[in-house]
Formats: C-alpha cells, structure tokens, sequence
C-alpha cells in the first residue's frame, strides 16, 4: 500500500471514532435530560373536598346603620337654676327617673299664693250661692222683685266663674312646681349633659339638657334594590321577614329581627329603596350609629350545589374548578356561582353534581389530565 492511501485510510478511522465519539456524547446527554423530565410527571399532591347538595337559605345581603328607636332631647319647661344632676353620663334610666331638679322656690311661692285664692273665691262661691238660693225662695213668696234676684243670681254665678278661674290657676301653679323635677320620659341611655348644676335654663330652649337614645327595642336601617321589592312585599304579606346582623368579616349571627317598615318610595339617585328592621336588643348588643352587616332571610332553596369558595379559580372564560377524576387524574368544569354563603359558594348551574371531588390546595400546579394524589398536607393554591 502506497503513503498517500494509508494516510487516507488512518483519516477515514479518525474521523469515525470523532463521530461516534459525539454520537455518544449528545445520547448521554439527551437521556441526562429525559430523567428529571420523567420525575417531573409524578403524581401531583392536592387536597380534596366533595361538593354537597342540601337545604340552604336565600338571603339579600346589605350594609345596615343601628337607630335608637326612640331619641328625646329633654328640655325644661320652666325657667330657673339647675339644683341637681342626678344620673352619670351613659347610664341606662327608667321612664319616670330623675334626671333634674329646678331650684323649686319661686313656684312653691306662686303655688301657696294661687292655692290661697283659690280658696278665697270658693268660699266667694259659696257666700253666692247661699244668697241666691235665700232670694230664690223670697221671690217665689213675691217678697222680692225679679229684678233683685236676677242681681243675685248674677253675683252667684260671677263668683263659680272666678272660682273656676283660681282652680285652674292652682292647677297651673302645680304642675310648675312639678316641672322643677325634670324626669325621664323613656326607657334608654342618656348621652352627655349638656348643662351642669348651677346653670340656668329657660323653658323650651333651643339647648336641650340631655338626649336620651331608647335601644331596647332597636332600629337597623339599610337599602335593598329595587328590583327585589316586590319579592320583598310578596314575602311580607305571607310571613315577617327574618333579618339578621353580623359583624365585618364574622358569619355568627348577632342578633335577629324582623323588617318593620318599608319606605314609601324608591331613591331615584341610587335605585334603593330604605328598609328598617326592628330588634328586641335585650343585651344592648346593638348600638346607635355601629355599621353591621345585614342579611334577609327571603326563602329556602332546596338541593343547592355548595363548594368551598377556595376551590373556585379564574381563567379567560369565566370561573371554573379541578374535579378530581376516578382514575386520579383532574378535568376542568366551568361553573357560575350565584351567591356566597360565607366560604361556601353557591353553584347556579349543574356542571357540578353531589360528591363531586374539587380540588381546594395545589391548584397552581394542575393542569387537565394530570394525575394527582389526595394530600390533606398539599401547598395552598
């Protein structure tokens, strides 16, 4: 064999064993590659809840303001110096309690003298119907003229006319001295006193001496929409409504009442329409001026579709949970909740049937078909 061909032949052999040298190079490399991918595919962990079907009531729900049932500002209806204060600032009060007392003095003063000609001009009475009935009998002797009787007839009945005009003067007089105690004229909470002992107050002020909030019963206002007053009115001619009240962020029921009171007119500005539920408030729970949630219990809805609202989640069409499928592995279905109950949704449509299991942790790494594995200890989506 000549040089030239055995050099030939030792390039075809060096370029063989390079190309199968990067042959098993890349082969190596593609399966260096191929096996995280595999243990990528693993069974994914997530947890489960089945979807229940049940019983559960349709409710409107409202932002509500707490109203004093009853508010008075209590005002003096006489003229005089505050003697007294007799409560603390926020007590509760009794209808009938003191509150008040009015330096007393100047209307015992006026009572004393109008009780005195009071009796004056009774007895004046009396002196005058003594006579008349003395003139009476003379005249009907024909011992006087009429004329002489008519005169003491007149004089009898001037006298009862002053008398009547005394004794409602007394009386008068008396219900002065009784405004000098100031009571209460409900059951409630008084607020801050506005005036203090020493003070001097006239009758009907324009400043009142202290507003009394009645809370027991109390009022809870909010605005339903328009389109459901007429469901509303239907539902109150047949029941009381049911309202309850929670507090921000708490499903627990405060307390409970009814709707009382229907405003007789739509707001055009909002398309409201003001509703005012009334509460026994027994515990003083609810206060004057607080913000509840208000919810109104119009009907049950039978065999209603309930899933964790943590289970929903949110692509380019709409809501939708992960079902996890019988063989382990998970299928989409589109849902469209109605209404939320807490942390339970409501489902308006039937892609969803009882037992269903819905993924509520480790969604995010889901996707259609994959296989999963129930894990109550899975990441939370």
């Amino acid at each position: 064999m000549s040089h030239g061909k055995r050099y030939a032949v030792l390039a075809g052999v060096a370029v063989a064993l390079a190309a199968g040298g990067l042959i098993a190079y890349f082969s190596a490399d593609s399966r260096a590659k191929e096996k995280p991918a595999a243990k990528g595919q693993g069974a994914i962990p997530v947890a489960v809840v089945a979807a229940m079907q049940q019983t559960i009531p349709v409710r409107l729900q409202a932002i509500g303001n707490v109203e004093a049932y009853t508010s008075v500002a209590v005002k003096s209806r006489v003229d005089g110096q505050i003697l007294d204060v007799q409560f603390r600032e926020g007590q509760e009060v009794k209808k009938g309690e003191v509150l008040f007392r009015i330096d007393p003095r100047p209307f015992d003063a006026a009572f004393k003298q109008a009780e005195a000609q009071a009796l004056r001009d009774a007895a004046n009475r009396d002196q005058a119907a003594s006579q008349e009935r003395r003139y009476q009998e003379l005249l009907d002797k024909n011992f006087v003229s009429k004329d002489a009787y008519a005169q003491y007839r007149t004089n009898a009945q001037t006298a009862q006319a002053s008398a009547k005009a005394t004794e409602a003067a007394l009386e008068n007089a008396k219900l002065n001295l009784e405004y000098t105690v100031i009571r209460s004229p409900i059951d409630g909470y008084v607020g801050r006193a506005l005036l203090q002992a020493g003070n001097m107050v006239k009758a009907n002020d324009t400043i009142s001496l202290v507003v009394i909030n009645q809370v027991k019963p109390v009022y809870v206002s909010f605005a339903i929409p328009e389109h459901r007053l007429s469901t509303i009115r239907e539902l109150m001619r047949k029941n009381p409504l049911v309202v309850d009240v929670t507090k921000p962020g708490d499903d627990k029921p405060l307390a409970t009442g009814h709707i009382a009171f229907l405003d007789n007119a739509v707001d055009q500005t909002t398309g409201t329409i003001k509703v005012r539920a009334l509460f026994d408030n027994v515990d003083a729970a609810l206060w004057p001026g607080q913000f509840y949630t208000v919810r109104v219990k119009l009907y049950d809805q039978e065999n209603a579709i309930l899933v964790p609202s943590r289970a929903l989640q949110t692509g380019p069409s709409g809501q939708f949970v992960y079902v996890v499928n019988a063989d382990m592995t998970v299928e989409i279905r589109k849902v469209v909740v109605d209404r939320s109950e807490g942390d339970t949704a409501v489902l308006a449509e039937g892609s969803i049937a009882k037992g269903d299991q819905v993924v509520v942790r480790g969604a995010l790494r889901l996707a259609p078909g994959a296989k999963v594995t129930i894990n109550e200890g899975a990441p939370s989506s």
